[in-house]
């Protein structure tokens, strides 16, 4: 008889958990049983290992095999576990540095002769390998630039099964030619497919290329400075598509934290490139309109896998045509908007995403989108303007601090306007408003002015001057500002003092909030 342990690490959601694997064989009739609530992958991985393990010119000894996955009462998923379960298998065989092994993670999945192939996740279940306590960690070699991200992990690389025998001092035969490493940014290891390229890693698109629309250009760079949400609403061609597409380029880049969450997203998305290390750039996520639910929440069969929301982490989400979307994807936004992350239950178990993204939606004003002006040119009815733009809820747009209305360009409009300004200038501008918020901030844990709740800018320790703090009384007792509505022009006034440099918000800076948050005619 013979018992052979090592470790792995089963991911729900972002969050890794470090689970022990325990071979045990004895005599008896040939059988391969897994237990410890392994899903179909993994209960699959029994024929893998066998297959794997003859192929690198081990023998497969006919024994009873009895792999234990701890804790038992954890569901474990995906193909990850791989190799750990061989070399449990293969140091209740004998394998010579037993020792070793069990104090190692492993993670990869085996192909039947073998090869190790990389696998999603690995950043995040490396990190948590080491939150653990286990810096040693074995990893294939297409994932082995990804593992090297994690501080304080001791990657070893293998392509082969029979490498990492050997280099636990047992005797194995590598086939050659050996096959070149797999390379995650080629394919998608689960499917095959070719895997999209990372998003947020390179220079976007440049706010100079947007003539006009200077009220517009001021809305956007008030969103980037305060985290808001933004509306945008205009005829086709007015230009909100290119002004959502620039608006990741006036964010501040992700410190560290917040950099390891963006790329720990994306390695479990399987959009990860680890070539350019870390995501340090807001990412920018574009579903379709005709997007399921699934696509922009999360879902899937099993553990549910991130959606858009939260690839958009600590970015942006842009929703064009917000009003041709599914109802049941724009209401399910709301969680998100809320409370910054998402909550997804399945049958199998829940997961739980990080999704603090900045909601961009743009829409036309009716169907044909020429109800602009007067409206002269629009052929649609009263009733079908109202339906059209009443897809989007009451409570979505509530949550959404900035509404504005964006005109087309005209020929006087041009005339009059000068050159437009950089990104980079208006990204300057943005830095410096996001500093002052955290250093009024300090001491708390809100970041910018879009998380702060509103109790705590009414209080005392939000500081308002008493004649703003009057002015914004007196409106709502006219029945202009609601509660809700009163803390959201509020953000923004603080967003315009940050960005003035100025220590309050002035009765000035409250009255272009209500501007921006109001789009004209609109009851804020």
């Amino acid at each position: 008889m013979g018992l052979g342990r090592t470790w792995t690490v089963c991911l729900v959601g972002l969050q890794g958990h470090l689970v022990e694997v325990e071979a045990h064989r004895s005599p008896g009739l040939p059988t391969f049983t897994l237990v410890g609530l392994p899903d179909t992958a993994v209960s699959e991985a029994r024929e893998r290992v066998r297959a794997a393990v003859t192929s690198s010119g081990l023998p497969w000894n006919a024994r009873r095999i009895t792999v234990n996955l701890s804790p038992a009462s954890l569901p474990k998923t995906g193909t990850s576990l791989d190799l750990a379960l061989a070399v449990a298998v293969l140091v209740a065989d004998g394998l010579p540095a037993a020792g070793p092994a069990a104090g190692t993670v492993h993670l990869g999945e085996l192909g039947l002769d073998g090869r190790v192939h990389a696998v999603r996740g690995i950043l995040p279940a490396v990190a948590a390998a080491v939150t653990a306590g286990r810096r040693d960690v074995v990893v294939p070699a297409g994932n082995a630039a990804e593992a090297a991200l994690v501080p304080g992990a001791r990657v070893h690389a293998v392509r082969h099964l029979a490498e990492l025998v050997v280099h636990y001092g047992g005797r194995a035969g590598v086939p050659e030619p050996l096959a070149p490493p797999d390379d995650p940014a080629s394919g998608d290891p689960a499917t095959g497919e070719a895997a999209p390229a990372a998003r947020g890693t390179g220079p976007g698109p440049d706010l100079v290329d947007v003539l006009g629309q200077d009220e517009a250009r001021f809305a956007l760079e008030v969103a980037a400075a305060g985290g808001h949400h933004l509306f945008l609403v205009g005829a086709p061609g007015a230009g909100k598509t290119m002004l959502a597409a620039r608006l990741p380029g006036l964010l501040p880049d992700l410190s560290d934290a917040e950099a390891v969450e963006v790329t720990a997203v994306h390695s479990v998305s399987g959009m990860f490139d680890p070539a350019g290390g870390l995501m340090r750039r807001p990412p920018f996520e574009d579903p379709h309109h005709t997007a399921t639910p699934a696509a922009v929440i999360g879902g899937g069969s099993g553990i549910p896998r991130p959606g858009a929301a939260t690839r958009a982490h600590r970015g942006v989400l842009f929703l064009d045509e917000a009003p041709e979307f599914s109802p049941r994807v724009l209401e399910t936004l709301r969680q998100p908007l809320e409370h910054g992350e998402l909550v997804l239950h399945r049958a199998a178990g829940s997961a739980r995403y990080p999704a603090r993204f900045q909601l961009v939606l743009a829409a036309n004003p009716c169907p044909c989108g020429k109800a602009v002006g007067k409206g002269l040119r629009c052929t649609c009815s009263a009733a079908e303007r109202r339906r059209y733009l009443g897809r989007l809820s009451g409570p979505l747009l509530d949550r959404i601090d900035i509404q504005v209305d964006v005109e087309p360009v005209t020929r006087a409009m041009l005339a009059l306007a000068g050159a437009p300004e950089r990104s980079a200038d208006v990204a300057a501008r943005v830095a410096a408003a996001r500093e002052h918020q955290h250093a009024r901030l300090a001491g708390t844990p809100w970041r910018t002015n879009a998380e702060v709740p509103g109790s705590w800018l009414r209080g005392p320790d939000g500081g308002l001057p008493a004649d703003v703090r009057g002015s914004l009384e007196r409106a709502m007792d006219r029945g202009s500002l609601s509660m809700r509505g009163l803390d959201r022009v509020l953000r923004l006034a603080w967003t315009l003092t940050d960005l003035g440099g100025r220590d309050r918000p002035t009765i000035s800076d409250v009255g272009t909030a209500i501007g921006l948050r109001t789009r004209g005619a609109n009851d804020a």
